[in-house]
């Protein structure tokens, strides 16, 4: 034998072993579930989704209460300008605003009148405002500056501007309630309504003292 030779002769030199079977021979890994949530994570999606409802819930109430607010600040402020007009007609000098403030206490009567039943069908009875809408449509301030404007000898002048500005704001209101509104019938009441102001506010809006 000579020296540093292995007995028996050279081993044959080792192959090393095939991928395949080393991941047949290896413990399987414990799978997790698609969906495996555990409770910390349940209550978090629970707690979101009720906040996401609440959410939606105040969405939808701020809608609907805002629409329907408007529905009754239309009759109350209808009613505040009637009786603006009204009270006018005894201090108004000129013929031809007289004749144009008669017409509108006219307009203003039949249209306190007609609106009561379309506003019915959307969910609002005109005998049954509430005393906080009334109040919000109140023309106290109004009154008192036609009253300075009587006591200084402007009356006139004062009445066709402070008119043009209170219909100016009836026909914004009747336009916002026909956009966010559903009820044909109120929508059709509210078109003619609408166009048939618009003259009379037309013609406050081009008064003159002068003519």
């Amino acid at each position: 034998m000579y020296p540093n030779q292995p007995p028996y002769g050279t081993p044959p030199p080792q192959q090393p072993l095939p991928t395949d079977y080393l991941n047949q021979i290896a413990p399987d890994s414990p799978k997790k579930p698609f969906f495996s949530f555990g409770l910390k994570q349940v209550i978090i999606g629970a707690v979101a989704l009720i906040v996401l409802m609440l959410i939606l819930v105040g969405i939808v109430n701020a809608l609907t209460g805002g629409q329907k607010s408007s529905l009754q600040r239309l009759p109350a402020r209808l009613a505040a300008t009637e009786v603006i007009a009204t009270d006018a007609q005894k201090n108004l000098k000129s013929s031809k605003l007289r004749s144009l403030n008669s017409n509108l206490k006219l307009y203003m009567t039949n249209t306190n009148r007609d609106i009561a039943t379309p506003l019915l069908g959307a969910g609002v009875n005109t005998a049954k405002l509430s005393d906080s809408i009334i109040a919000l449509e109140s023309t106290t301030e109004l009154s008192a500056r036609l009253e300075d404007a009587r006591l200084n000898g402007v009356f006139d002048r004062t009445y066709a501007r402070e008119m043009t500005y209170q219909l100016g704001t009836l026909m914004t209101l009747m336009t916002e309630i026909y956009n966010s509104t559903r009820n044909t019938e109120l929508k059709t009441f509210l078109k003619t309504s609408y166009d048939s102001l618009k003259p009379t506010q037309e013609s406050f809006a081009n008064f003159s003292t002068t003519d």
